[in-house]
């Protein structure tokens, strides 16, 4: 993730919380959020948010399924599907 012109110091957020909120909600980028010249803290709309929870969910379940994979829980789609025409 890229934050380059993104980034302001804590004060500029205690000082400009409207403003950022609009931008945020427009622009959909985060913002980088720096105290003492540190990165302290990223803010973001909750659109943003919630698709980046839904996208972790995803990827959470696809190394699950990697690692079933990898200890031979499975079974092939072939006999899956022959066994659902059985029924």
């Amino acid at each position: 993730m890229k934050f380059s012109s993104r980034i302001k110091p804590i004060s500029y957020l205690k000082s400009h919380t409207a403003e950022i909120v609009r931008e945020l909600s427009e622009s959909r980028e985060p913002l980088l959020i720096t105290q003492n010249g540190e990165a302290k803290l990223v803010v973001m709309d909750v659109k943003s948010y919630e698709e980046q929870e839904e996208t972790l969910a995803l990827l959470k379940i696809l190394a699950l399924g990697n690692r079933e994979i990898e200890q031979g829980k499975f079974r092939d789609a072939e006999d899956v599907f022959a066994e659902l025409d059985e029924q």
